[in-house]
């Protein structure tokens, strides 16, 4: 059970790591501060195999039409993706994620939203990039020389999201018997000198939670192995960098009330510390981290 005591132990067996700096996050010429509190990445999605529904664009004009309502809900940047990461999605090839994006991406940018594109492919990258998208939500890891020398070039960001295979649709496991997060900072701390040294400075890190594991197919297991990392993030701020959570669906637990629950973890993801939060419940989760911001204990 989540409780203040079980904050606090949290807190206690890591007081070095509480109050640790991390980077603003730069996106274009915006500055956000994470001691300001999170900024919110609203997302769109152009596979019908996606697992949450209510973010599905069906067409160009329909997930230009989201992007718009999302930013004026309070999105600070807008995350476009063509193919869903779940087990049983249909692959989505390069050339048919760039005809869904581009267009999208072209349009929203040029109305000066911040536009992010999620992609393991630098073929779809560089396409994103070039029709101005200013981050890279970076699902991949095989081709990632690729990837961080397009996002040099552009200046863009890139969301390092971990993934233990070649890409997030490499099918993995995760030991739900360790402290995750020492893995976690194993993992980041190779791949954040690799992406510096191919002369990419704007970072975040996304632990990966929101992806599918062959492991935690059992609802229950699957939260509490999200909620553990969530509560955990301020352990990975030792790498200096701010962290982005795809905040968790919780369809089991919530049932009918399931769109209610992005705006629950988003209060776990600020008390772990976290930068960005990825959402589809834009509207609750603002709600939520002015309210996180305005109250006191």
């Amino acid at each position: 059970m989540i409780s203040l005591a079980a904050l606090a132990a949290l807190a206690q067996a890591h007081p070095a790591d509480l109050d640790l700096p991390v980077r603003p996050i730069v996106v274009g010429d915006r500055i956000f501060d994470p001691d300001e509190g999170p900024a919110l990445m609203g997302c769109v999605n152009l596979s019908r195999d996606s697992t949450y529904r209510e973010s599905i664009a069906t067409s160009t004009e329909s997930a230009i039409r989201k992007g718009r309502v999302l930013a004026a809900q309070g999105a600070d940047l807008i995350d476009v993706g063509a193919e869903s990461s779940t087990a049983k999605a249909a692959r989505v090839t390069p050339q048919q994620q760039i005809d869904g994006l581009v267009p999208v991406i072209e349009t929203l940018a040029g109305e000066g939203l911040l536009v992010s594109a999620e992609t393991y492919d630098p073929v779809v990258a560089r396409a994103c990039l070039e029709a101005g998208a200013s981050v890279l939500n970076f699902t991949g890891a095989a081709q990632q020389d690729e990837v961080f020398a397009l996002a040099a070039k552009h200046t863009a960001t890139v969301v390092l999201c971990y993934v233990p295979g070649e890409n997030v649709r490499d099918i993995s496991d995760v030991d739900v018997d360790v402290d995750p997060i020492p893995g976690l900072l194993d993992h980041f701390t190779a791949r954040v000198a690799e992406a510096r040294a191919a002369g990419v400075d704007r970072l975040v890190l996304d632990p990966g939670m929101g992806f599918y594991y062959g492991n935690l197919v059992d609802p229950q297991t699957r939260l509490r192995h999200q909620s553990r990392v969530i509560t955990s993030t301020f352990r990975l701020r030792r790498l200096g960098l701010p962290i982005c959570h795809a905040l968790p669906h919780a369809f089991d637990t919530f049932e009918d009330q399931f769109r209610s629950a992005e705006g629950f973890f988003a209060v776990l993801a600020m008390l772990g510390g976290t930068s960005l939060l990825r959402t589809h419940e834009v509207p609750q989760v603002r709600a939520v981290v002015r309210a996180m911001r305005s109250l006191e204990v």
